[in-house]
């Protein structure tokens, strides 16, 4: 009888491991991954509804920031260390004119481009995007071309809009700008003119655990109709030519700070840069940015909505680097509107894409409110994978002399994305390279 359970139990076990071998061969793994995913985030999901956690800041009771009528200050309420994760352009000191109004074509839509999905593979619109971004302007490459740089492991959740300006300038002949405070009326100016524009934005789409719920998403604009006020959007999740509501456009679009990236030829720079006018100024657009999210938290009265805005306030002030005024909007934003917002609607994943509150709260020396917030973050995820937040965790950690502790995160950050230059730089500082 005991030769007879060994047996059973060796056959099992083998049975086992076979089956994990089998699964990790990469044709089988890539056909049931996403299977797995879906089961491990309902299952997740079902016992720790991530809709229900709510970020308190430990200084949420600060009052919020003046809202200036007129630019921000540009004058660090903090002296900041050169952030090694931000790898924006540097910005110019010289605030060009705007250039002359020229009426736009009633319609348009470019064509030549190659459209190309996101489905076979979890989040993939950021490659999907940028794929059909470059191939527009005759790059050789697709979407798995891109996801294997800028997604190097599956669980990656997002890609950076700094991550496709790197990918863009290491393995292309293009040249790239994204800015925030982006509005219509310029993106339409840049597709009738043949360039077209990636938008990050946010969206209501069915999850892995099958829940219709908020997450962010890339569009590539490449047409637009003013007599029915729609832009025309390559949607990976979707469809190709998908007509989208100019409202519907800047409601989602509120989410991302109205951020826009495009890539183009190099030869056609002065071109794109007079077409850009002011917003080839990034200190110019950041402070557009800011003095458009005060303006939307006094008009705006949905909470979502006014989530935003104060988030996008935050972001503003931090690019502006004001960053305790940056913090006291983000505290705005977490701990007196996002609750307000009904459950189904709450924007839970917000930290997934953005992290200005990191680097606002880090900045002015509110090192457990970046803990706390990296660790809620991560744990409201089926699988801890941000390696973004596991970055901001080990800085605060450091900072507050938890130095096993930052290496650690900075090792986790690192097996992630071995790709992630700061993680790196930052693991290599604190031991020695070992």
């Amino acid at each position: 009888m005991k030769k007879k359970l060994l047996s059973g139990i060796l056959a099992l076990t083998a049975l086992f491991l076979l089956g994990a071998g089998l699964y990790n061969l990469p044709p089988i793994h890539d056909r049931l991954a996403w299977r797995v995913d879906n089961l491990r985030t309902s299952i997740k999901y079902a016992l720790n509804p991530p809709e229900e956690v709510v970020f308190i800041p430990g200084e949420a009771n600060a009052p919020p920031p003046d809202l200036p009528t007129m630019t921000p200050t540009l004058a660090p309420t903090s002296t900041p260390t050169q952030d090694p994760a931000e790898l924006a352009p540097t910005p110019t000191e010289t605030q060009l004119p705007l250039p002359s109004p020229t009426p736009l074509p009633q319609s348009i839509l470019l064509p030549g481009v190659t459209y190309e999905d996101q489905h076979g593979r979890l989040n993939y619109c950021g490659p999907s995007n940028l794929s059909m971004a470059l191939t527009f302007w005759g790059w050789d490459g697709n979407r798995d071309v891109v996801g294997q740089v800028v997604k190097p492991y599956a669980d990656d959740k997002n890609v950076m809009p700094y991550e496709m300006e790197e990918f863009i300038a290491a393995y292309t002949d293009l040249k790239s700008i994204s800015r925030v405070g982006g509005d219509l009326e310029l993106v339409k100016k840049l597709v009738a003119n043949g360039f077209p524009v990636i938008l990050e934005k946010g969206t209501f789409l069915t999850d892995l655990a099958g829940e219709f719920s908020w997450m962010g998403h890339y569009q590539l604009v490449t047409g637009y109709d003013e007599a029915r006020d729609i832009l025309i959007v390559q949607d990976t999740y979707v469809g190709e030519n998908h007509e989208m509501s100019y409202a519907d456009i800047l409601d989602g679009w509120r989410a991302f700070n109205y951020l826009f990236l495009l890539a183009y030829p190099a030869e056609r720079e002065a071109e794109v840069l007079d077409l850009l006018g002011p917003y080839v100024d990034e200190i110019y657009a950041n402070q557009r940015a800011a003095e458009l999210a005060s303006g939307e938290i006094f008009a705006l009265t949905e909470a979502r909505p006014r989530y935003f805005a104060w988030f996008n306030r935050g972001t503003s002030l931090g690019l502006l680097q004001d960053y305790a005024g940056a913090a006291q909007a983000y505290d705005e934003a977490f701990a007196n509107v996002y609750p307000t917002i009904p459950q189904g609607e709450r924007p839970w994943r917000m930290m997934w894409y953005q992290t200005g509150p990191y680097k606002a709260y880090y900045y002015s020396g509110r090192y457990n409110d970046v803990i706390n917030l990296a660790t809620t973050t991560l744990n409201s995820m089926s699988k801890p994978v941000l390696e973004e937040s596991f970055y901001w965790r080990a800085m605060a950690r450091e900072a507050l002399g938890d130095l096993d502790g930052a290496i650690s995160d900075l090792r986790e950050a690192v097996i992630l994305n071995p790709n992630f230059t700061a993680g790196k730089q930052q693991l290599e500082r604190l031991t020695g390279g070992g």
